[in-house]
């Protein structure tokens, strides 16, 4: 049995994630004091108890997810997870690259520390927003991008299933577009409630400003390769992993492709660790095969592991 680990990324969060991982296992304790001293902030409780309009803050949502997905992550470890390939959603990459091996614990946090402190700056300093484009194909999302480009900057930010594609962009851009996509036969176009355009041009200067921070920490060849966002190909090469970090900032991120590389390859069980179930959701069409699990809460780990376990290869 082969098996893929995904990891959530921004806009998963819940308010109250992780506090009964806190509150039932040592492991989780320690790993959040630790985040709270790498942070200089207390994680634990804004992750626990809110406002949510400061957990819905890119640069507090993205260590929050960040840190909730190594605990589960380390838990299931600790209860015989065994698993083939990982794959990461734009922030969950950093998740996967944890559980693969390539990062520290702390070494990706202070990655997704500073990469969500950059692209909180990138978004106050050009304001954005996105759309998810549903019932279009990806080669027409990209046509009406570039049609709308006229009105201002918009790109195709995320493809996350065969008709369900994320535009990304300045306003008027994300609204020409949206405008056009349905024109061109869209189903809907749903605004998102996100801070900024993420995966685009408006990103700039994100991506050299991450750079020192990413050659400063210690990368390691993968354990078990990383299905990169910005190849949709598996990797264990430190340096290559380093580079498309930085490239994923402005890039697409290739979801679908990612799924489709493991329906091909035969990956029959795949398993979210981190809140909610949002990829889960995403893989049900292309791994109809396949075992879907969620590990999420102190049920879910006491609940692992499943009747069919997993063998590394």
């Amino acid at each position: 049995m082969k098996t893929a680990l995904l990891f959530p990324g921004q806009a998963s969060q819940y308010v109250g994630m992780g506090k009964d991982l806190y509150e039932a296992f040592p492991m989780a304790r320690q790993m959040y004091a630790r985040a709270n001293e790498v942070l200089g902030c207390d994680i634990a409780r804004l992750s626990f108890d809110g406002p949510a309009e400061q957990l819905v803050q890119t640069a507090n949502t993205q260590p929050a997810i960040f840190v909730h997905s190594c605990i589960v992550f380390a838990l299931a470890r600790e209860r015989g997870l065994e698993f083939d390939v990982t794959a990461g959603h734009s922030l969950g990459e950093y998740s996967a690259l944890v559980a693969s091996g390539v990062l520290s614990f702390e070494d990706g946090l202070i990655a997704v520390r500073d990469r969500a402190r950059f692209m909180q700056e990138a978004c106050d300093a050009n304001p954005g927003t996105m759309s998810a484009v549903l019932g279009l194909g990806f080669e027409a999302v990209v046509e009406v991008c570039a049609q709308a480009s006229a009105a201002g900057v918009v790109v195709a930010a995320n493809f996350n299933a065969e008709k369900q594609v994320v535009i990304s962009g300045s306003r008027a851009g994300v609204e020409a577009a949206s405008k056009l996509a349905v024109e061109s036969g869209a189903k809907r176009v749903l605004p998102l409630a996100v801070g900024g355009a993420f995966h685009s041009p408006l990103m700039v200067p994100a991506p050299q400003r991450l750079t020192p921070v990413l050659d400063s920490l210690e990368f390691r060849t993968a354990q078990v390769p990383v299905i990169l966002n910005v190849t949709a190909m598996p990797c264990s090469d430190p340096q290559v992993i380093k580079a498309k970090l930085i490239e994923q900032l402005t890039a697409p991120v290739l979801w679908y492709p990612t799924l489709r590389w493991m329906n091909q390859n035969r990956c029959d069980c795949a398993i979210e660790l981190g809140p909610k179930k949002v990829l889960l959701g995403l893989a049900k069409s292309v791994l109809a095969e396949a075992q879907l699990l969620s590990l999420d809460t102190v049920s879910d780990l006491y609940a692992w592991p499943p009747v069919v376990t997993a063998s590394t290869q």
